[in-house]
């Protein structure tokens, strides 16, 4: 079981969390939300809580919860930039549907 980042996401985070002056790694995990179900929340963590998973990935600690780990377990995080537009990208093998704004997905 694990969750990845590429290097382009790894150097990104770093590089946020820097800016940030604080911080131990993103954390990682999903909610109930949208037309298929499941969305991802992505958010700059500041601790470890005791139930927390943790993976870590060219230097950078992923953080998620154990309930989360089922729908996002072998999921590549990664950062690209299209034109004008940059942001992560889930390679996420567990999703079967996605709905067509890209928001949301189901597995």
């Amino acid at each position: 079981m694990a969750v990845t980042l590429t290097e382009r996401a790894a150097a990104h985070v770093q590089k946020f969390i820097a800016k940030r002056g604080q911080g131990v790694g993103l954390r990682l995990g999903v909610r109930t939300t949208g037309c298929s179900g499941l969305a991802y929340v992505l958010e700059y963590a500041d601790e470890v809580k005791p139930e927390d998973l943790q993976f870590e990935s060219h230097g950078t600690t992923v953080i998620i919860d154990p309930k989360s780990l089922a729908f996002i377990d072998g999921t590549e995080l990664d950062f690209v930039r299209e034109g004008l537009n940059e942001g992560f990208q889930f390679n996420n093998p567990n999703v079967k549907n996605e709905c067509g704004c890209g928001e949301s997905f189901n597995v």
